[in-house]
């Protein structure tokens, strides 16, 4: 076994461990019944929405890899780049490591579609930072809004959490300065880098806060069950989650979304909500993609094995 398998191995058995942790301190007191129970208190009207704030977010998702794909000016079709989004992240989000798992996944279907590993490289590298662009920029903008939930999660003052939201804003606009006047390629070994056009900075920048902000509408929704959660503290839960997921790379942020939500949230983020968010979220994208991903195999291999038996000779 490599070092490097052995390594990622290390670090989803750490991930799964410290989220086996956090998921058993932040529930621990809440029995089988009780969570189904909470369940089944969330009116049918706010799945349906969260469901559908769910869908949003995952289109805005393929955003990602369209604009990935047409910055390393390739005119791949849409629908195949949807197919390849969905999968690689439906399954990649769910086993954690993201980066990894749904990179592999992406090289198999970019690379059948003709497009080079460094091509790929630099469409899950694009993509990379539109997740940290618009995560950024979302987290900024909550923040300044509404500084005194996100002081509570990371400990500051509000004056601190403040300026803090104030950076990552314009660190953003910083980002599509560069991309307006920067065009000399950075150079790494034998891979070469350049900033993206100004238009599709500007893409990034719009898909990526639009997604978050989905997502967070999707948390949002299957919370407002007993009180009325507001959109922006909803959207500051989520924000404040992702910062700790990135930073552990717990599998699809297992025990460290719910342990950061209920942090923020208190009851009002009851187990119900939370696991209703899971299975939204995670769960459902999950079993879809991974059946996709089982049908296309196949149909690759249908294709390379009529090509095969049509080149040989008789």
């Amino acid at each position: 076994m490599t070092a490097k398998r052995v390594l990622t191995y290390s670090v989803l058995i750490v991930g799964f461990g410290a989220a086996g942790y956090l998921l058993y301190h932040t529930f621990r007191e809440y029995s089988l019944s009780d969570v189904i129970g909470s369940v089944k208190e969330i009116p049918a009207r706010n799945l349906a929405t969260a469901l559908v704030f769910a869908f949003c977010s995952y289109f805005c998702l393929t955003g990602f890899d369209w604009v990935g794909v047409r910055y390393v000016k390739n005119d791949l079709a849409y629908p195949k780049i949807s197919l390849a989004s969905f999968i690689a992240l439906s399954i990649g989000q769910s086993v954690g490591l993201a980066g990894l798992s749904s990179g592999a996944l992406r090289y198999r279907y970019y690379a059948h579609w003709g497009l080079s590993a460094e091509d790929v490289a630099k469409i899950v590298l694009l993509s990379g930072v539109t997740v940290g662009i618009g995560l950024g920029t979302l987290c900024g903008i909550v923040m300044i809004l509404n500084p005194s939930d996100a002081a509570k999660v990371l400990r500051l003052s509000e004056g601190t959490v403040t300026a803090a939201g104030v950076a990552c804003v314009a660190f953003s606009v910083a980002y599509l300065g560069l991309a307006a006047f920067v065009r000399t390629p950075l150079r790494i070994r034998s891979w070469t880098f350049q900033m993206p056009t100004l238009r599709l900075a500007v893409a990034q920048l719009i898909v990526g806060t639009v997604n978050f902000a989905f997502v967070s509408a999707c948390l949002r929704d299957v919370m407002a069950v007993g009180s009325d959660v507001t959109f922006l503290k909803a959207a500051t839960a989520f924000s404040m989650a992702n910062v700790a997921i990135l930073v552990t790379h717990a599998p699809g942020g297992l025990g460290v979304l719910e342990a950061t939500v209920r942090h923020v949230m208190g009851d009002q983020a009851s187990i119900g909500s939370l696991v209703a968010f899971r299975v939204i979220y995670f769960f459902i994208p999950f079993f879809i993609g991974l059946p996709l991903a089982l049908i296309a195999e196949a149909t690759f291999g249908a294709r390379k094995a009529r090509a095969g038996a049509s080149a040989s000779p008789g």
